[in-house]
């Protein structure tokens, strides 16, 4: 654990050592919204070179870690991790951030979204919105059980799952699945970590964006997946990190996502550092600046 980021922060949270998991299916039985049943398409893990990955998702689940021993309901924070749409790094950018949060008394959520696929889906583009406003507002329905604040709750993503963090932000209210419940699942506030924000061809991640819309979107779909042209004065508070040297998702979307937010008066904070390129996670990982960390501890206190 960094000991700067937890001296950093000493007095704002209430620290928690140990973590309580457990994994919840987000669907019942039957009911993924759009699946195609497939039998050869089977989840698969891999370890490459040394980053745990996971690929062929069909069945969503739900990483639940709750801080123990905790004096007074908390925070919760819905984790989408990233890989490009085409797989998920459920490690360094899903349980140890989990773990990070629960040293600070927030209770997170990891993801295990579907992954866009015409294999088992009737439309692959919506499929991993489905899981993540399924999952929000999972979090929102059983605040009591999980105690955490009905209006504290936010998302964080890293790189696709940044893009996938960043649809919800903007577009949390789009009918994906009939929400029988009519449960919110707008997020209160979000986290944006090195995220594929648009779509188009000037500034996204070309391999994110075949593989949730294929290779020749018309302008209309790019446009509606392009997150910084969906920003309005609903759009909640955004904490943006990016790096300079990011060589695989352009810094700009995190600029341009930025300057949205800024005409449409919403509070956000970014963090642009000169190094770090792209995937570090927590940042001791590929030499990541690891002080966003810091930077977010203090900015979740203001929430």
């Amino acid at each position: 654990m960094r000991k700067i980021t937890l001296l950093a922060v000493a007095g704002i949270f209430t620290f928690n050592c140990f973590s309580q998991k457990t994994t919840i299916n987000l669907w019942p039985d039957g009911e993924i919204p759009g699946a195609i049943d497939n039998n050869d398409y089977v989840e698969f893990s891999k370890n490459d070179n040394g980053w745990f990955r996971i690929g062929k998702v069909s069945v969503p689940t739900l990483d639940i870690y709750l801080p123990q021993n905790a004096d007074s309901a908390t925070m919760g924070i819905l984790i989408c991790p990233g890989g490009g749409y085409g797989r998920l790094a459920m490690d360094h950018e899903g349980e140890d951030v989990a773990l990070w949060l629960n040293e600070l008394g927030i209770a997170a959520f990891v993801l295990k979204y579907r992954l866009p696929s015409d294999e088992i889906m009737e439309d692959k583009k919506i499929a991993p919105l489905q899981d993540t406003q399924r999952a929000m507002r999972i979090i929102r329905e059983n605040v009591r059980d999980y105690n955490v604040l009905p209006d504290k709750i936010g998302v964080m993503g890293f790189s696709a799952g940044g893009h996938l963090a960043a649809t919800l932000t903007t577009q949390y209210d789009k009918k994906v699945y009939d929400n029988r419940e009519d449960i919110s699942a707008r997020p209160d506030f979000s986290m944006l970590i090195y995220p594929v924000i648009s779509m188009y061809d000037s500034l996204t991640h070309m391999g994110s964006r075949d593989a949730l819309l294929g290779t020749n979107p018309d302008r209309e779909l790019i446009f509606e997946y392009s997150n910084e042209q969906h920003v309005d004065s609903k759009t909640p508070p955004c904490f943006l990190v990016h790096s300079s040297d990011d060589n695989v998702v352009n810094p700009l979307n995190c600029i341009y996502m930025y300057e949205a937010l800024l005409e449409n008066k919403i509070s956000v904070e970014m963090h642009i550092f000169e190094y770090g390129g792209h995937g570090y996670g927590m940042g001791e990982h590929r030499g990541g600046p690891a002080q966003w960390l810091d930077n977010l501890a203090l900015w979740l206190k203001r929430q």
